[in-house]
């Protein structure tokens, strides 16, 4: 089968046809998939049952898979993280951010998969940091490409959510202290394509570390607004089994929180990348 690619907004998104991701698949359309990636951010997968294993196997055909620190996974499959409101705490996801940006290689990107959806409301949305690069002053782009950011884990994972048992503490305390806080440049480089994109998220961006603290806090204030501006951004409209495939290293994204008291479940394989430059 070949792949359609329908592309979904002028600044990101894309929704792939002609391939069922629950079977491995070949290397031609590993390869056709990666491209619309790097050309499209995110793409969308309508119908696509998959199982856990099938999820990590097809994210694996991009590179090697991550286990949360925090998050519950798959019993047979941790390279799968639940998001279960039943279960879990998950109002950091209701922020822009750009995931796990506290490890020193954040993800490359994710495979989202829709388990359980609520009869109304529970989209997410996705802003492209191309875009938003792209869309800034020469000279603002011209001072920030020079700056570093500082990223924290706590920052989304305060201790006072994510510390209520004990169990949770010892997890807790043990990521904290394997995932001290760095830095990120704020602009950062595409390894593959060479574009240049906005790395900062309101998720784990706390300061930025060249600036005084009143500087900093006004330029993330100013760029946590441009990054997410409405032409920079599509919405998606879940329907159950489909999946997402984001390239994490230049987009943020916000799952709106607007279906409680309902249930919603999502199924996630995070793929590891690189040290962004």
């Amino acid at each position: 089968m070949s792949l359609t690619i329908t592309p979904l907004s002028p600044a990101l998104g894309a929704q792939i046809s002609g391939v069922d991701i629950s079977r491995d698949i070949t290397v031609e359309q590993r390869d056709a998939i990666e491209q619309a990636l790097l050309q499209h951010q995110v793409l969308f997968f309508r119908d696509q049952p998959i199982n856990p294993e099938q999820q990590a196997r097809f994210a694996a055909r991009f590179g090697d898979l991550h286990i949360h620190p925090i998050y519950p996974n798959v019993p047979d499959t941790p390279q799968v993280l639940i998001l279960d409101t039943a279960v879990t705490d998950v109002r950091d996801n209701a922020v822009w951010h750009t995931d796990v940006t506290f490890l020193p290689t954040p993800a490359l990107g994710a495979v989202l998969s829709a388990k359980q959806l609520p009869a109304f409301g529970g989209d997410t949305l996705w802003a492209s940091g191309i875009a938003a690069f792209e869309a800034l002053s020469a000279p603002l782009r011209e001072m920030l490409d020079g700056l570093t950011a500082t990223h924290d884990f706590t920052k989304s994972f305060p201790l006072e959510r994510f510390g209520t048992t004990p169990e949770d503490l010892a997890r807790w305390e043990a990521t904290r202290r394997n995932n001290p806080p760095l830095s990120h440049p704020v602009i950062r480089t595409h390894p593959v394509s060479g574009r240049k994109a906005l790395f900062v998220n309101e998720g784990f961006t706390t300061r930025i570390n060249e600036l005084n603290d009143y500087e900093s806090e006004a330029l993330l204030k100013l760029l946590f607004a441009h990054a997410t501006r409405p032409e920079f951004s599509i919405r998606w409209r879940w329907q159950e089994n489909d999946v997402a495939f984001w390239d994490n290293r230049v987009t943020q994204h916000f799952a709106v929180d607007d279906y409680r008291p309902n249930r919603r479940v999502m199924h996630r394989a995070t793929i590891l990348g690189d040290a962004p430059f």
